[in-house]
Parts: structure tokens; sequence; C-alpha cells
């Protein structure tokens, strides 16, 4: 199936009818929380088979996936992998691999969030949003609200990193 930018993949509290393999394109997962806040908290990519939570054992969605550019992904029926998983247990490396990727990402991203300045965690996000936008600026792709939320600054701050550009 294929998804627009602002188009919605899944969203935070279903039920988890469905897994999800992204086969191209981005997508940015918020949740929102108790007191209204809503926060960025991760962005999906390519070859990622989502939601993480739910590749052993269901679970409710955490948040809702919004596309940020035109995105294709494949829409797996639970049932379908759980019950494959149960009959192929060598699946389960396949997912252990997943999560494995997914964790050395989020290893990246504390890396990222811990150097030194501002300018230099907005260079490292641009770079890497870069290679996967297929030119689309990353401005285009996501607010400042979000990009601070992504390296752990105010939106003034990228504001002001932003003009300085």
């Amino acid at each position: 199936m294929f998804l627009n930018k602002g188009e919605i993949l899944f969203r935070q509290g279903d039920s988890g009818e469905f897994l999800y393999h992204i086969k191209s394109g981005l997508f940015k997962v918020t949740r929102l929380h108790k007191n209204g806040n809503s926060v960025l908290f991760n962005v999906l990519y390519p070859g990622e088979t989502v939601p993480h939570h739910s590749l052993i054992t269901p679970k409710d969605i955490h948040g809702t996936a919004t596309a940020l550019m035109r995105s294709e992904v494949e829409k797996i029926p639970a049932e379908e992998w759980y019950r494959e998983l149960r009959e192929h247990p060598e699946k389960a490396l396949e997912i252990a691999l997943l999560l494995q990727e997914k964790v050395r990402f989020m290893q990246q991203r504390i890396d990222h969030l811990t150097v030194g300045t501002p300018a230099e965690r907005l260079a490292l996000l641009t770079d890497w949003l870069d290679s996967y936008a297929h030119g689309i600026h990353f401005t285009e792709l996501l607010t400042q609200e979000e990009i601070g939320q992504l390296i752990g600054v105010r939106r003034e701050t990228i504001n002001r990193l932003l003009r300085g550009h």
C-alpha cells in the first residue's frame, strides 16, 4: 500500500491487527500524553517492520505513525505474522536481527544527542535524514518543534540555528 505525506499508517491505541514492513519512505511516530503534550519519539525508515513492541507478541499501538513523504508499506495481518512465528521458530532470529538494528539506530540517536553543540546535533540529524529524504529538505519533513525534540533542544534554538544557515 502507498501513503502520501500526512497520511496515517497507524494510530495510538489501535488494537494492533496488523504489522507493517516499511518498503520506502519515512514516518514520524508521535505519542499524545494524558496532559495533552504530543511528543515525536521515533522515525521509521525503510527495512523496518513495526510496531517494534509487537514483533513477538501483540500489544496495543503505542503512538501514531504519520507519513513524512510518499511511502510504500506492506501490511501484514498480525494473526498471520504470529502463526508464521509459531510454525517457523527460525523466524525469531529474523526478528532478533530487526530489533538489534533498531537498538543500534537508537544508540546512534543517543550518541547524536550527547554531541557537544546544538549545531552539531542538527548537522548529524540533517545528514541522517538526507540519507532517506531523496532531496526533500528536512524542514519540509518535520516542524521546528519536532526537530528540537529529536535533538534535545527548544524550538527557539532550532529557529536560531536555521536562520544562521
